[in-house]
């Protein structure tokens, strides 16, 4: 579980990331990145149901995606707003693939 202030909660701060942040494509993942002048990182995950209709599946993907950001806190970029956005086809991948995903985005965006 990320810790609270590592999560981006208001609709407000999705918002501004949305309109505001840079985008980076993966294979299953899309990521938006902002400045956010804080002293630490935020983390935001959208899932939605383009990927599937079962809210268990999108909870799972959620929770992957929740253990593989905290294990990597340490070594993201501090000071940045970052929400993963899931495209179809996320819900047929292992952790393992999901977490070279994620490894492979964060690179692209130079947050690691």
């Amino acid at each position: 579980m990320l810790v609270k202030e590592n999560r981006l909660k208001n609709k407000k701060d999705f918002d501004i990331v949305f309109r505001e942040g840079k985008g980076y494509k993966g294979d299953f993942l899309f990521l938006k990145v902002k400045n956010n002048n804080l002293g630490f990182s935020r983390f935001g995950i959208v899932v939605g149901k383009k990927v599937s209709n079962k809210a268990v599946i999108r909870n799972k993907i959620k929770r992957r995606l929740r253990e593989i950001l905290r294990k990597k806190t340490d070594r993201i970029k501090k000071g940045v707003d970052i929400i993963l956005i899931t495209l179809p086809g996320i819900e047929k991948q292992g952790f393992k693939d999901l977490e070279n995903e994620v490894e492979k985005v964060l690179k692209k965006a130079e947050i690691i």
